[in-house]
């Protein structure tokens, strides 16, 4: 700890000149991968084991479980865009790191729940948190960063993430292994430490000077038709998300001879792919013609991985190479899907645009579970093709879609 004067919250959301020059630019690429690191590790952990100390330790019902989490999100869902555009007029950098702090708080007081509706409200913090730092950060990067490199950039944060989160796995991995009390929380108490030094890790970059808002509504992008449907058509490409993590599970324990440790061995073809290659992907896409089409091919490679993933009760194998398919459509959709919600975002209006847009990962959370689940298992190999037919539906929707939005803005 450096010995520099205490800082209140008016002081975090406090503005000054920029100091955010190109030949700054790598460093700052730098200080937001650290921070992406420092979380993500803390992020692994938590998705390893949430579950186990939820419902053993605390004692909820797995209905208990998802009813919250879920309201959690929901909650989370409607406060990005607020949030996203505190992030614009106050400043990015501050908004994220007083967000981090707060995630810090809301996964501590985990730790002393005790009943169905203190975990609630804690999940609600806990979902406002993390969806609103997600927005800050991406109105921060914007600011910080060149147009024509907040593509590349984004994806080096996100094979950042996926390192930090295998890494949190294996460690969470260790505390499932103990079963103790202790270990949950010390899990728990790792990942509070993670997102506290995020936000002290973005303290290390400059405060980004506010242009005043053009004229409008103060929260545009809720009527930025054009935008809400890009927005949507991401949200449908985004129930992939489940399907490694819940779907394919289940559907291995119910439908093929498969060990279970197999999923263990895809979520690290997942894992490392992208920690390989998303940025060599992301590097193609230099336009919204290249987001565009990087998103319809992100769909017919998905409709791939469903229909190899349909074959799988005939030959496990076939897991391993519908994996690879799904991660390689994963890579193309984060592309393309980064490029059109930077590309298509107002310059002054980042924060709140970035909030609306990842509304579609709060959205595949709630609703992508209990609609994947419902179709895949329930029909089975149809199942598995109607799943592979919406990705290409809503892939080959984005090229029209990002086509009607930019035309509103010339």
């Amino acid at each position: 700890m450096t010995s520099a004067p205490a800082r209140t919250a008016s002081d975090l959301l406090a503005t000054g000149s920029s100091s955010c020059t190109v030949p700054q630019a790598p460093k700052y690429r730098r200080i937001l991968a650290q921070a992406q690191l420092a979380n993500s590790i803390g992020d692994g952990l938590y998705l390893v084991t949430s579950a186990f100390y939820f419902s053993q330790i605390i004692g909820l019902s797995a209905t208990q479980i998802g009813l919250g989490l879920t309201l959690g999100w929901a909650v989370g869902l409607v406060a990005g865009v607020p949030l996203g555009h505190l992030a614009d007029r106050r400043g990015p950098r501050g908004v994220a790191v007083l967000l981090a702090l707060t995630t810090a708080v809301a996964v501590g007081s985990f730790l002393f729940v005790g009943s169905f509706v203190a975990f609630v409200l804690v999940a609600c913090l806990y979902g406002t948190a993390q969806t609103g730092l997600s927005a800050a950060r991406q109105a921060l990067l914007a600011a910080l960063v060149e147009p024509a490199e907040r593509t590349t950039v984004r994806a080096t944060l996100q094979a950042t993430l996926n390192g930090g989160l295998a890494v949190g796995a294996g460690l969470g991995g260790l505390a499932l292994h103990l079963g103790t009390r202790e270990g949950y929380l010390a899990a728990f108490a790792v990942d509070a430490l993670g997102f506290l030094l995020a936000a002290i890790v973005l303290l290390r970059l400059p405060s980004v000077r506010i242009t005043a808002p053009s004229a409008g509504p103060r929260l545009a992008v809720l009527r930025d038709r054009p935008y809400a449907l890009v927005t949507l058509v991401n949200a449908v490409m985004l129930f992939y998300m489940p399907l490694l993590s819940l779907v394919v599970p289940l559907w291995i324990a119910a439908r093929t001879s498969a060990p279970t440790w197999v999923v263990a061995v895809l979520l690290l073809i997942n894992t490392g792919g992208v920690l390989l290659f998303q940025v060599r992907v992301a590097r193609r896409v230099r336009s919204l013609r290249d987001a565009s089409a990087a998103v319809r091919r992100a769909g017919v490679t998905m409709f791939a991985a469903c229909a190899v993933f349909a074959l799988s009760p005939y030959w496990w194998g076939f897991l391993l190479v519908a994996t690879a398919l799904l991660v390689a459509g994963e890579m193309q959709l984060a592309s393309g899907s980064w490029e059109i919600g930077f590309g298509l975002a107002p310059d002054d209006r980042q924060g709140q645009y970035q909030g609306f847009f990842g509304s579609g990962v709060a959205v595949a959370r709630m609703l992508g579970p209990v609609v994947l689940t419902t179709v895949v298992l329930g029909a089975g190999t149809l199942g598995w093709l109607l799943v592979g037919a919406m990705f290409v539906l809503a892939g080959a929707a984005m090229t029209p879609a990002v086509r009607r939005a930019r035309l509103t803005r010339a």
